[in-house]
């Protein structure tokens, strides 16, 4: 379970991504926000260590100082992934609607179109998932995972639509990292895909609706919460 200072920490960040708040803006003296959490001198500055550690908040002391917003949250969370990419002329969010949208109706088909070869890739997939050393080579091997399902659907139209977006993801992707107190999500992912996987092997419909009805919900959080899939 997360600490209190964690969990502080994640509701700072998120009240930042919800409200879109800019760069500059301050959020009050560390007094008052232990007022508005009510906690601790220590769980406080704990808090904020976390926070300046991610870079989003700078503490200014004296008169005139607080706790000031450094720099924007990540444009995308996905699951226990925070996610920043540079600047392009494609909207990052946008491409993981479209992502979670080909996620959804290849998932289905793969169910009735995979082979013994497609689940063993599925399988590994899985296994790199769980032995990725970093919050990237996680990313990787999900995304590898997705696209074994794309592949076994045997649509190769949509496939390579599936394809071309993760590789723009990947392309423009320039840092990812794992949020405070991930780890029950972690886990929470892992088994969700393994559990997939097994539903596409056994053609278990059923179950795979419930699933993937999971996957989307623990899916995308982005700075603009009225255009998330969740």
């Amino acid at each position: 379970m997360p600490s209190r200072a964690q969990q502080v920490a994640a509701d700072i960040e998120n009240t930042l991504l919800a409200e879109r708040t800019p760069v500059g803006t301050s959020l009050g003296r560390r007094t008052d926000l232990m007022a508005r959490h009510r906690v601790s001198p220590t769980v406080m500055n704990e808090a904020l260590r976390i926070l300046r550690d991610r870079e989003l908040v700078i503490v200014r002391p004296g008169p005139g100082g607080g706790v000031f917003v450094s720099s924007r949250p990540p444009q995308v969370r996905l699951g226990a992934l925070d996610l920043w990419f540079s600047g392009s002329s494609t909207d990052p969010l946008g491409l993981f609607e479209a992502r979670t949208h080909l996620e959804d109706t290849l998932t289905s088909v793969a169910l009735d179109r995979a082979g013994p070869a497609d689940v063993r890739d599925m399988e590994w997939a899985v296994e790199e998932m769980r032995a990725a050393a970093g919050a990237r080579a996680f990313l990787e091997a999900n995304m590898r995972l997705h696209l074994a399902i794309a592949r076994a659907a045997r649509i190769p139209v949509l496939a390579g639509m599936y394809e071309a977006i993760a590789a723009i993801i990947t392309g423009t992707l320039t840092r990812v990292e794992l949020i405070p107190g991930h780890e029950e999500m972690y886990a929470h992912s892992i088994a969700v895909h393994g559990e997939i996987v097994a539903a596409i092997r056994d053609g278990d419909r059923e179950a795979l609706t419930k699933l993937m009805s999971l996957h989307r919900h623990d899916l995308v959080r982005a700075e603009d919460p009225s255009r998330s899939p969740v």
